[in-house]
C-alpha cells in the first residue's frame, strides 16, 4: 500500500477547489434565460386586447378521405388565403367533426381542419377573420365555418 505524501494531497486538493469555484463562478454568473421573447413587435413578451379564435373547416366525408378537399389543395388555400392575412403565426390541427344541416336527418361526419389564430383585436384582424371563412364558403359551397373565439392573455 502505498502513502500518498502530504505535497500531493495538498496539490490535487487545491486544483479541484480551484476547478469547482471557476465552475460555480461561470454557472452562478449567467443570467437565466428569459421565458418571454423581446424585441418582436410582432410577438410581444405581454399582450393586451387579443383574442383567440379558432376556426373549422370541413374537408369531405370521414369516411371517404379521396372525397373533398385533398391537403395539396387545403395547404394551397391556407398559403393563398389565410398566412397572406396572419403572417405572425398560426396553428393548423386535424379534427373530426360532426355537422347535421338544417335538411338533414343524421349528422355527417366531416374530416376537418381547425385553424388557430391570436391577434390583437382590431376591425381589420376581424375583417380578415370573415374574409377567409367566405374564402372557403366560396371555394368549397360549404354552408358555414365554424368560429369560437375569446379573449386571450397571450405572451411569447
Amino acid at each position: 500500500m502505498r502513502i500518498w505524501p502530504w505535497k500531493n494531497v495538498l496539490a490535487i486538493s487545491a486544483a479541484l477547489l480551484l476547478g469547482f469555484g471557476i465552475a460555480h463562478y461561470a454557472f452562478s454568473s449567467q443570467t437565466a434565460p428569459s421565458p418571454t421573447l423581446h424585441g418582436d413587435a410582432a410577438h410581444p413578451a405581454k399582450t393586451q386586447g387579443w383574442v383567440d379564435t379558432q376556426l373549422y373547416f370541413g374537408l369531405g366525408p370521414a369516411n371517404a378521405p379521396e372525397k373533398g378537399v385533398s391537403e395539396a389543395a387545403w395547404r394551397d388555400f391556407l398559403d393563398k388565403e389565410v398566412t397572406p392575412r396572419f403572417p405572425d403565426g398560426l396553428s393548423v390541427m386535424d379534427v373530426y367533426g360532426q355537422w347535421q344541416g338544417k335538411n338533414e336527418t343524421a349528422p355527417e361526419r366531416i374530416r376537418s381542419k381547425m385553424l388557430v389564430i391570436d391577434y390583437p383585436k382590431t376591425s381589420e384582424n376581424t375583417a380578415k377573420i370573415e374574409a377567409i371563412r367566405a374564402a372557403w364558403k366560396q371555394k368549397t359551397g360549404d354552408q358555414s365555418v365554424l368560429k369560437v373565439s375569446q379573449p386571450a392573455d397571450v405572451s411569447f
